[in-house]
């Protein structure tokens, strides 16, 4: 045979993979139609290109405003724009709740999880409907204060405006890219170049990591272009890219398809090898510590390879600590089923961003929690909305040994579920921010858990009285360490001053935006004479604090790292010099908006004091 024709089949293998490929991303219609296959001839006809801002504002994460006002919002990215093209600090716009790496460094900053994607990086999000479900074509992103803070863009499945919701809710990825530096504040329009995807979407989610900025990013708007016809393929491929050969590798990298890694995780067929190479001769210890590297769809790949491999990925020792937040769009019942006999001894579990849109059931949690519940020590649930009462009631009965909890902006939890969280007095950390938790419930939860040492109140809005939290935390939480009540409306100096006498290990305390606080009635004066131990004091927009205040904290408060009195108009820059020169510590300090410390006194104090973060926000 002449060897032209070995080669010819090998050409022509290489052509139909191509072809395969190509024919996956089309519609069955577009397969059986003869006028696509034809229209390399002929003219296509003309898809309008629609444009549109989002209509509303679903879900998110954090957010700097209240829950009860625009300002500083999310909501503020539903609509057309409020400030772009300005530049500066608007309050018309969306702010997440952080920045930067200070975050990280408070004495309530958590423990990071192992094992997680070099490639997952979001610490927050904000999904977005828009009206008209479309192709995407363009995402038009506009950032007007401290741009660089989206890492991805998602597309949904699922449209939020029908009434029939769909049998499964598929998320793909559009864009993402690690965290990058942008040099300088200045407004941007950030419009990368998108992934095409084969279904209509009116959802989309962007994911933010705020790690390298230096304030606060502020989004005012989002706009999508697509077109209502899915794009048809050129068959005019100038060239013809290898990696299309392998879908595998295509489907985990973009794929949020649940199947992926429901798949990984109910392999049962092993390969039959005669041997398992060299593994067999070293120590199980050793193959452990080297598996404990791996992430968890790396785990269930290798778990594939042999008998050996197999045994010591589902070894319960390997998922100690699970985090599954990375895998948040493929993380359903199914998911959890197919763990449970993995995650007997667990002790830290990150559910966070799972289980919406009905991926998870309330039996399907409860199921797992039965099995993989008794060790549990630490559980991450912030923006669970499968949980309601039940769910709170399995934990408090199945996890007895609990001693985080982080239900952070799960604001579907119904007020009266939180009582349950009393039944939990082992309770060390609690993170309730942006929840219904009602003041019943919280006098319970203080009144039984006296190990308390970390509390976040931040946003709890459904709580009338402050005063009589603090009191009660006073009287029982002396232990506690960190304390966040950033924008509650009506504690006042008694409850502070009751506060202070009883919790005087306080190590962190965060008092932003609550207006009912006045410098005039020495509340401030008596939290630095009573808690020497402060690292971080936050007293965000109180316009009161003055000079007296920044001498006592210089006078007592000599650890002191973070000192955040944005908009106080009554500090001097010589009480600021004062405080430097005393807390040697002091590595962020915030003072936008302090109409006595101008461009000038930021310059100097920085030249001085240059191991010092100071902070001046601009509004142009």
């Amino acid at each position: 045979m002449s060897p032209v024709f070995p080669m010819l089949t090998v050409l022509s293998m290489f052509y139909y993979m191509c072809l395969r490929r190509r024919a996956r991303t089309a519609t069955r219609g577009e397969m059986n139609s003869r006028r696509a296959i034809e229209s390399n001839t002929r003219a296509l006809p003309i898809n309008v290109e629609i444009v549109q801002y989002a209509k509303e504002v679903l879900d998110f994460s954090s957010h700097y405003g209240s829950e009860n006002s625009m300002s500083y919002t999310m909501w503020n990215l539903a609509g057309i724009p409020n400030v772009y093209p300005s530049s500066g600090d608007f309050t018309q716009t969306a702010v997440f709740r952080t920045y930067g790496t200070w975050w990280d460094h408070c004495p309530s900053a958590r423990l990071p999880f192992k094992r997680m994607p070099p490639t997952f990086c979001s610490q927050d999000y904000v999904e977005l409907a828009f009206e008209e479900p479309v192709y995407p074509t363009a995402v038009h992103i506009l950032e007007t204060y401290h741009p660089g803070a989206v890492v991805r863009i998602l597309a949904c499945s699922a449209n939020p405006y029908s009434q029939n919701p769909p049998a499964e809710v598929r998320w793909e990825i559009l864009w993402s890219e690690a965290p990058t530096k942008v040099n300088g504040p200045q407004a941007r329009q950030f419009t990368p170049c998108i992934k095409q995807i084969n279904f209509p979407t009116n959802l989309i989610r962007l994911e933010v990591n705020s790690s390298l900025l230096d304030y606060y990013t502020e989004l005012d708007a989002v706009v999508l272009h697509g077109v209502k016809e899915r794009p048809m393929l050129s068959l005019k491929t100038s060239m013809i890219d290898m990696n299309d050969i392998d879908e595998d590798e295509d489907d985990e990298k973009y794929g949020c398809g649940m199947d992926t890694l429901n798949k990984q995780f109910s392999v049962v067929t092993l390969r039959e090898w005669p041997t398992n190479g060299y593994f067999d001769k070293l120590p199980y210890e050793l193959i452990q510590l080297i598996l404990s590297h791996l992430t968890v769809p790396d785990l269930c790949r290798l778990a594939q390879t042999c008998k050996l491999l197999y045994q010591h990925c589902c070894d319960p020792l390997q998922y100690i600590h699970l985090s599954l937040q990375p895998y948040w769009a493929r993380i359903n019942d199914t998911s959890l089923e197919y763990l449970q006999s993995r995650c007997t001894l667990i002790q830290w579990l990150n559910l966070s961003w799972t289980g919406n849109r009905g991926a998870i059931s309330v039996s399907g949690f409860s199921r797992f929690l039965k099995v993989c519940g008794s060790e549990l020590v630490r559980l991450e649930l912030s923006c669970g909305h499968f949980l309601n009462e039940t769910c709170l009631e399995v934990i408090t009965e199945l996890c007895p040994n609990l001693q985080e909890l982080n239900l952070s902006s799960c604001d579907k939890i119904p007020p009266q579920a939180f009582n349950h969280i009393a039944k939990v007095g082992s309770l060390k950390r609690l993170i309730l921010y942006r929840t219904k938790v009602e003041q019943t419930a919280l006098l319970s939860i203080l009144n039984f858990c006296s190990e308390l040492q970390h509390l976040s109140l931040g946003s709890c809005v459904m709580i009338e009285d402050y005063d009589l939290i603090a009191s009660m935390m006073g009287a029982k939480c002396k232990k506690l360490r960190s304390l966040d009540l950033w924008r509650c409306k009506n504690i006042t100096e008694s409850g502070i001053a009751e506060l202070a006498s009883g919790c005087q290990l306080l190590e962190e305390l965060d008092l932003g935006w609550c207006p009912t606080l006045q410098s005039s009635t020495g509340c401030f004066t008596n939290l630095a004479r009573k808690l020497p131990n402060l690292q971080k004091l936050f007293l965000t927009a109180n316009r009161s604090v003055c000079d007296a205040d920044i001498e006592e904290l210089a006078a007592n408060c000599t650890h002191l790292r973070q000192l955040d009195i944005l908009g106080t108009r009554m500090v001097s820059p010589a009480s600021l010099r004062k405080l430097l020169e005393s807390c040697k510590d002091l590595s962020l300090l915030d003072v936008s908006f302090c109409s006595q410390i101008d461009n000038r006194v930021v310059l100097e104090l920085n030249a001085n004091f240059p191991n010092v973060l100071i902070k001046k926000s601009f509004t142009q």
